[in-house]
């Protein structure tokens, strides 16, 4: 990125990446080499310059790790939310409490209990340092559900604020430096996505005033320094009927001008182009947008590419596609799809007897209308909305032999998949699989299925040598990653780490399998493998249900750890 320069005392503030981050330890949270608790306020910050191009990668887990702290600290809390609701709705309702009281008004948001532990625990990133450009780490396209998210791991500061800055009394030079903004849907700004009038800051009753963050876009343009943009905006999936806001990091931009405009209030507005840095890759916001359009057939993609509309062929509550635009291969159609595991007779109940003797989990121990369940620890596993808590050893679901209606919320992985999922072909991976929806943090995906053997079946079959690449033990996914998941060790010393039970068997993909068979290998992977029982009650023989580990955006491919080759 080209830096000029005009006042020469700003360049003694912007460092290279490599004099200021090098001290943090990618393999560890950043907020530890702080190893302090101290309040920043009024204390300076240096600005830290980092290059476009430059290799982020190393620092890639190091955010990785931070947001699924983040989330496992708020999805932990949600479960006190709903209690606190039902004590408070209980409560309204025997006239213990005034009427005229809502129920929600002394609400804590728990993204914002995350946030706050983080920074008494000193785990925000970079916080001594004012980052500008790209956030080590942070890649374009990467989604968000909270401001408060972006604020720990230093994308953008400011929790309400559309402007985040360098204020000018903790900069060395005295010069507000804006680093990013937030573009909302509801404000006047025009945004054609290479380029953007935003709307500077102030109060609509009166005119605005060139300071804070205003005068510190105006220092940032005369600098050229880019500033990165964040789009929030309400997205309407394809699976349900209600829209959520999300955030999206859409790259690095440069203000190119600024004027003074009379706004729709009456009042002096300031205003501020932006082009958008050319040589980045394709907008999240774009890319959410397109997907979105896909869905309900507002958009005609290259059909000619989509070799399968449903590889399934209607065995998934939706279809799941299959995409080649490199070439012929239909690799994937030459299996017969499986929805759910095909487990051995010997180990599913036929008579009451035979159920009471596996110990098959029936709703008679359930409590509450399935929250808990003795068999779970008298703990629920999942929240109100389907979102697994945090990472069991083992989970037992309502299944056949249970009263309760389907819709129980004890009974989430049997329910099927819900997002629009693609198998396609990668020229990295051979074969991949991605999602036309966001997938959220904590949420069911799909189930791994395949050909259930005992070890000693499997053993057998791979003698030959010619199955050992369609044999996988499940072994392998119960590793590191695996525990990763509603993991509070950092925060919490208490906190005790789920021990998993030695699995006895394996699958055979060779002729049934589904989608997860092409999901990719990595070990920073974005899902993992939780065990659940439900229709048996052999805790060796579990089923193997695959979550999301962080949110993943839609077109992002799905990846999971693997672990090594032993079974």
């Amino acid at each position: 990125m080209n830096f000029q320069d005009p006042n020469p005392s700003i360049s003694r503030t912007i460092v290279p990446i490599s004099n200021e981050l090098q001290n943090y330890d990618s393999n560890t949270l950043a907020g530890k080499a702080s190893k302090s608790k101290q309040k920043l306020r009024g204390q300076k910050k240096e600005l830290v310059h980092t290059e476009m191009d430059a290799d982020h990668s190393p620092y890639r887990e190091m955010v990785r790790r931070t947001r699924i702290l983040f989330d496992s600290i708020r999805v932990s809390g949600l479960l006190e939310e709903e209690n606190n609701r039902k004590n408070k709705k209980n409560l309204k309702a025997s006239s213990l409490i005034n009427q005229t009281e809502e129920v929600n008004n002394s609400r804590v948001r728990n993204d914002l209990i995350a946030s706050t532990l983080m920074n008494d625990h000193g785990m925000y990133l970079f916080p001594d340092m004012k980052i500008i450009g790209t956030v080590p780490g942070v890649s374009i396209g990467d989604i968000f559900l909270y401001r408060s998210e972006m604020c720990v791991i230093g994308l953008h500061g400011q929790p309400q604020v559309g402007i985040d800055y360098l204020h000018a009394s903790m900069s060395s030079n005295g010069q507000p430096i804006a680093t990013s903004v937030v573009v909302s849907d509801g404000y006047n700004d025009d945004d054609q996505g290479d380029s953007i009038i935003y709307s500077g800051h102030g109060d609509m009753k009166q005119d605005q005033k060139l300071e804070r963050g205003n005068l510190a876009m105006v220092r940032s343009m005369q600098y050229e320094i880019d500033v990165r943009v964040i789009r929030g905006f309400r997205y309407e999936g394809g699976t349900s009927t209600t829209s959520s806001k999300v955030f999206v990091y859409d790259g690095l931009y440069k203000i190119i001008e600024y004027w003074f405009e009379k706004g729709i209030s009456g009042f002096g507005v300031y205003k501020f182009m932006l082009s958008r840095v050319q040589g980045q890759p394709k907008m999240g916001s774009m890319i959410l947008k397109e997907a979105s359009m896909l869905m309900r057939g507002h958009l005609c993609d290259n059909h000619m590419y989509v070799l399968s509309d449903d590889i399934s062929n209607g065995k998934e509550n939706i279809g799941v596609r299959l995409y080649n635009d490199i070439d012929s291969d239909l690799y994937p159609m030459q299996f017969e799809y499986l929805p759910k595991a095909a487990f051995p007779m010997f180990l599913l109940p036929h008579s009451m007897t035979t159920r009471k003797k596996m110990r098959v989990i029936e709703c008679s121990e359930c409590v509450d209308g399935c929250v808990s369940s003795i068999m779970n620890g008298n703990t629920t596993p999942y929240s109100k909305s389907g979102i697994l808590l945090k990472g069991r050893s083992l989970i037992y679901e309502c299944g056949p032999f249970c009263s309760c209606p389907s819709h129980c919320r004890n009974r989430v992985t049997q329910k099927g998949i819900k997002y629009r999922l693609e198998v396609f072909r990668s020229n990295e991976t051979s074969w991949g699989v991605r999602s036309l929806d966001p997938i959220l943090a904590g949420t069911f995906i799909y189930e791994f299925t395949g050909l259930v053997l005992t070890r000693e079946q499997a053993e057998i079959l791979t003698m030959d040598g010619e199955h050992n690449s369609f044999i996988i033990y499940p072994n392998r996914f119960l590793n590191r990653s695996t525990q990763e998941w509603g993991d509070l060790s950092m925060i919490d010393a208490n906190h005790v780490h789920p021990a998993y039970p030695t699995l006895d068997f394996a699958l055979d993909v060779s002729m049934m399998r589904n989608v997860a068979s092409y999901i990719s290998h990595s070990p920073t992977p974005n899902v993992f493998v939780q065990l659940v029982l439900f229709d048996h009650g052999n805790w060796m023989f579990p089923h193997l249900m695959v979550f999301a580990m962080e949110n993943i955006p839609p077109m992002r491919e799905l990846s999971l750890d693997h672990g090594v080759e032993a079974g």
